[in-house]
């Protein structure tokens, strides 16, 4: 696939949530917004809700679709390995997450990658609202300047200042997008750390 140049003064990344929607309608999404390649930022790259979104058989799938699939969970996932990274209720401490070498690492990737191809960001829900490909790398992206559109389960193309002030008006005490020097900057559920599968490159 022929890489595509695009401007650096207008940069972008999508996100996407799999859900458990079909495979047909997921990638008949990507292929809605041009994505060429898909960046799965699940620490785990499996569903135990929809199987057909473990890592070999999206990677089959989206392969098949002439798109190009990378996981950057390891760099870029929402359940870091180390107590470090969680407090004493299991919430993931984003502010320690985002100073390691690893994220920025990742982070840098996406940074190049989006110069050529038009990048889709997956993670599991649909809803990009409280998921970490939002609030953590979302949120560091949009500080860089890149826009953040994030794409639904009904085929909607959603900004993210959209989203903002979507959910500004519904919650207007919950600051979703604290700042990265804020201790409040944590994963809004509990998560259950597990023992992460290797992760693979493609850009």
């Amino acid at each position: 696939m022929e890489s595509r140049e695009t401007n650096p003064t207008n940069l972008r990344v999508l996100t996407i949530g799999h859900s458990d929607h079909a495979l047909e309608h997921f990638l008949t999404l990507l292929k809605v917004y041009s994505v060429d390649v898909v960046a799965d930022t699940r620490s785990y790259p499996y569903s135990n809700f929809a199987p057909q979104y473990d890592q070999e058989p999206l990677r089959t799938a989206v392969q098949s679709a002439g798109l190009q699939y990378v996981h950057l969970g390891k760099e870029l996932g929402g359940r870091p390995d180390g107590e470090e990274f969680y407090d004493a209720k299991g919430h993931v401490l984003y502010d320690k997450v985002a100073a390691t070498e690893i994220f920025k690492a990742g982070i840098a990737r996406i940074e190049q990658g989006i110069r050529k191809y038009n990048v889709a960001l997956l993670c599991s829900e649909e809803n990009p609202a409280g998921c970490h490909r939002r609030l953590l790398v979302g949120r560091v992206l949009t500080d860089a300047g890149i826009q953040v559109g994030h794409i639904r389960g009904d085929g909607r193309l959603q900004p993210e200042s959209e989203l903002a002030q979507e959910l500004d008006a519904k919650h207007p005490q919950l600051d979703l997008f604290a700042s990265a020097e804020a201790p409040e900057w944590k994963s809004i559920p509990s998560v259950l750390r597990k023992k992460r599968p290797s992760s693979s490159s493609a850009f």
